[in-house]
């Protein structure tokens, strides 16, 4: 048994607290929300996640002591504009060598940094993990079987946490590809918002599986100009989420695109979809990525137009279909050249 701190109260955190629960950890839950955590003391759930029930003696706590001293693992679940900021509040309290796991996605839009670097820079003490992979917080809540990927530096690290996590609903894998993994994390909520684009403009099942296919191209093509593996991008944290992601109401990016693509503006759809939108947060970094390594990435790049520069996505559609011929595949030889 292990003792375990969930960073942040969202239904992302509370399923895995959940998972951890039912495995016999002792579990404590912390928000900076009062309100929050009153609710987990009265209900052990929250209202995103009806149903799924915290243990009767789980901790639930806004102190930042409680939370962190004497944890074998904080899992960090807060969104990736607060990691950041709830790194540094945290990061005089974590002992040196204690394990961090972030589960969050996203790439800091300032510095491009992903969310495991913003962690190892804030709290350079600690061990840090990443996990990821195809996982809606209410499938996982609900113990419908998934499989997932846990990422870390050194090997031990990764099977420690895989052993906390794994149970009959939950297949963990582990990797020592952290980039890999974070960047198609991040970037698959980009491609999210332009599958939801189109299904908003009343687009097919043809323009969803071009809009997979393409986008999982563009994440590869800068994750490896980056540094990640070819193969990362072919399993679980990148084709697999990518596809999860752009076929699911779950996904908040998709839903955020559906309305965009019906006609709200950016700042319309968040505040409909009701939950952080990572996908918007992650879009400019990309770009900005895009430039510092020379990649081409047109659908990404057509979602910031519509996103930050009022273009219609009628137009940006056209304008993907209408770009310059290209070869699918460049590498693959000609038997007969022309």
């Amino acid at each position: 048994m292990a003792k375990v701190c969930i960073i942040g109260g969202g239904s992302w955190g509370i399923a895995l607290a959940a998972l951890l629960g039912k495995n016999g950890h002792e579990l404590t839950v912390w928000s900076a929300h009062e309100a929050k955590i009153r609710m987990l003391r009265e209900k052990h759930e929250i209202d995103m996640l009806p149903g799924v029930k915290l243990p009767q003696d789980a901790v639930f706590t806004t102190d930042d002591r409680e939370a962190v001293e004497g944890k074998d693992l904080l899992v960090m679940t807060v969104a990736s504009s607060y990691t950041r900021e709830i790194s540094r509040r945290l990061a005089g309290l974590v002992a040196a060598g204690q394990k961090i796991l972030n589960v969050a996605k996203g790439i800091e839009e300032h510095t491009t940094m992903t969310l495991s670097e913003i962690i190892e820079q804030e709290i350079p003490q600690a061990d840090v993990a990443v996990m990821s992979g195809p996982s809606h917080a209410e499938e996982v809540g609900q113990g419908i079987p998934t499989t997932i990927v846990v990422g870390a530096r050194n090997r031990t690290t990764a099977e420690y946490i895989q052993n906390l996590f794994m149970n009959e609903s939950f297949r963990v894998y582990i990797s020592p590809d952290v980039l890999g993994m974070e960047l198609g994390g991040a970037l698959k909520n980009v491609v999210a918002l332009a599958a939801g684009i189109a299904d908003g403009l009343g687009y097919g099942d043809n323009t969803k599986a071009a809009l997979i296919t393409r986008g999982i191209t563009e994440i590869a093509r800068l994750g490896t100009a980056m540094g990640g593996r070819f193969e990362t991008f072919c399993g679980l944290t990148g084709i697999g989420d990518l596809i999860v992601t752009c076929a699911s109401m779950h996904s908040r990016n998709r839903r955020a695109g559906i309305l965009i693509g019906q006609g709200r503006t950016c700042e319309e759809a968040m505040a409909e979809v009701k939950m952080v939108v990572e996908g918007v947060h992650s879009a400019r970094a990309a770009m900005e990525l895009a430039k510092k390594y020379n990649v081409q990435l047109p659908i990404i790049e057509q979602v910031n137009q519509i996103l930050f520069e009022g273009k219609s996505a009628e137009q940006a559609v056209k304008e993907l279909m209408l770009r310059d011929k290209k070869i699918e595949v460049p590498a693959f030889p000609w038997s007969e050249e022309a």
